[in-house]
């Protein structure tokens, strides 16, 4: 029986001699497996940016709000907005009265623009926090501090702003104590937030933070509030949702069987919705790029069917000098299984860089994850295992009589 390196030896010596059918052979399965790693890559990508970004709420954190905070029907949006508005009010009665919450803020936002000297910035993300939120809420101060619960309750107009405000309006300068002008009224600043970035192409960093007094003045009292929560612990997250549930029911009056006029909103219902879609196209993708991975394996077997009839003559030499039957099917599964496995590593290769191509180039993100370079490998070494069977059981079952008769 011939050993495995004389198997190795023998693939790497027909492949030298076939330079180009090896060459289109491994390209063919190349592109197959390059598809499918590209698409794996970005929607691994994809699912860990929308946790990061999208839904990143904080530990323990639910959301309460008069519109639903997915929306999946633009009809059951109408009817939301005839909702009574989530009031102030509301969220110091659940402040008081929600056992398994530790912190209960609000927030609510409106477009501003936001001067400085002979400099503006227009469509400027204006956010009323009450004092809580700086409890709740993700984002980092990187200079300065937070407003405090007297300056909320006496509107004190300060703000801190996102690194863009800064950077367009402030420059290189200390933007601590810089007086603003948001709208109609001056404020002045008291911290700037870490850079945050751009999410699916939308600029975060242009923003300004206002206490939920001030942001009273610069709105007017009619307005929805968005309730923002933190339960006590990870094990009390559903008690402390199923207890302001109905305390929000029982404030606004809603009986036993009536529809309630408000939603809740988490971190797993937006990872949830997004990983319902991206299973969607994630298939979808998946089978166009299997096509190809399967195209790519019906070429394989098929050069790997003439390549037996052209070396007909080689086979029956090698069975006349005492090659059995088993070595001729372990040759040719071989040289189709070390081009599958070189097509493959080239694919996953590719893959890779057409992702983090796309990830550079583009907003959409990539992540390249150790997993899906064996999943390509496998792919590949499995394709060429399952369709080089046929061509190579059929070499070893030619009459070595009959093959060396062969021109």
């Amino acid at each position: 029986m011939t050993a495995i390196g004389d198997h190795l030896a023998q693939t790497f010596t027909a492949l030298r001699a076939y330079r180009l059918r090896a060459t289109l052979t491994i390209l063919g399965l190349t592109m197959g497996v390059a598809t499918i790693i590209t698409v794996v890559t970005l929607i691994q990508g994809a699912n860990q940016y929308v946790e990061l970004k999208i839904a990143n709420l904080g530990t323990n954190v639910f959301q309460i709000g008069r519109v639903p905070f997915i929306v999946t029907d633009f009809l059951a949006i109408l009817k939301a907005l005839k909702n009574k508005y989530i009031t102030l009010e509301d969220q110091k009665f659940l402040a008081e009265h929600c056992r398994y919450c530790r912190y209960v803020g609000g927030r609510a936002s409106v477009p501003g623009r936001v001067r400085y000297s002979n400099q503006e910035l227009v469509d400027t993300n204006v956010i009323g926090h009450t004092p809580e939120m700086g409890h709740i809420d993700t984002r980092t101060i990187e200079t300065g501090r937070y407003f405090t619960d007297t300056e909320n309750d006496r509107a004190a107009l300060v703000c801190l702003v996102g690194a863009r405000v800064r950077d367009d309006l402030l420059g290189g300068s200390n933007p601590l104590g810089r007086v603003l002008r948001i709208n109609n009224l001056e404020f002045t600043v008291i911290g700037v937030y870490e850079r945050i970035g751009s999410v699916l192409g939308q600029d975060q960093d242009n923003f300004a933070v206002v206490p939920m007094g001030a942001f009273v003045k610069l709105r007017g009292s009619r307005f929805s509030l968005i309730i923002e929560a933190q339960a006590i612990s990870r094990e009390a997250f559903e008690q402390a949702q199923d207890e302001a549930r109905l305390l929000m029911r029982a404030r606004r009056q809603i009986g036993p069987a009536e529809e309630e006029d408000f939603f809740f909103g988490t971190a797993e219902s937006y990872i949830a919705l997004w990983k319902s879609i991206s299973g969607a196209f994630f298939a979808v993708f998946l089978m166009v790029s299997g096509i190809s991975a399967i195209v790519g394996g019906i070429v394989i077997m098929n050069v790997m069917l003439v390549s037996v009839t052209e070396r007909t003559k080689e086979i029956g030499v090698r069975r006349a000098v005492g090659a059995t039957q088993r070595d001729i099917l372990r040759q040719f599964l071989f040289e189709t299984v070390v081009q599958c496995a070189l097509g493959g590593v080239t694919g996953i290769g590719l893959g890779f860089v057409a992702a983090l191509a796309v990830r550079e180039l583009t907003s959409f993100p990539a992540a390249v994850e150790p997993w899906v370079a064996s999943m390509g490998f496998v792919l590949s070494a499995s394709i060429g295992l399952f369709f080089g069977i046929y061509p190579a059981t059929r070499a070893a079952k030619l009459d070595p009589v009959v093959a060396l008769r062969s021109e």
